[in-house]
């Protein structure tokens, strides 16, 4: 008789420990799939910078991207003409919810209403960064993403 109690005893061990086994798998599965549908659907707010090389009038350029690069070079993100601007001067990255500025160690530096970047800082709407001789206003649209059709038809 103790032999059936502790085969009982042996089955609803067994039974309880891959029901808990099942629980948290199907409890992990739940949170991997919450936290995949959470970075697919983040967006990164729009950004605007106005563009005044000297006396040329100032352009303004949108992006919904993380990551700008400012400096000469081409393939920059935004090419500037400017001699005193090294190749890739300085980079604006959107994380933690903000954006944020980094001289990218230029040659001549880069500022930040009037004050010299030497670490990242964060941006607000309104700020003006200053690469050489060029200057480039931020502004924030953290309420609304721009699309490229967007952004093609601000540009044009």
């Amino acid at each position: 008789m103790s032999g059936l109690i502790v085969l009982a005893l042996r089955l609803l061990l067994a039974a309880a420990l891959y029901g808990f086994l099942g629980w948290a798998l199907i409890t992990l599965w739940r949170e991997i799939q919450r936290q995949s549908y959470t970075l697919a659907t983040r967006r990164t707010p729009g950004i605007s910078l106005s563009v005044r090389d000297g006396d040329a009038p100032p352009t303004i350029r949108y992006f919904s991207q993380p990551d700008i690069t400012l400096g000469r070079d081409p393939g920059c993100d935004v090419p500037l003409t400017d001699d005193t601007i090294s190749t890739r001067h300085a980079q604006l990255k959107y994380h933690h919810g903000q954006w944020w500025l980094e001289d990218l160690a230029s040659m001549n530096g880069t500022t930040l209403n009037d004050i010299a970047v030497t670490m990242p800082t964060v941006l607000t709407s309104g700020d003006e960064i200053q690469c050489g001789r060029t200057r480039l206003t931020v502004g924030l649209n953290s309420d609304a993403i721009v699309s490229p059709t967007q952004r093609l038809e601000k540009q044009g």
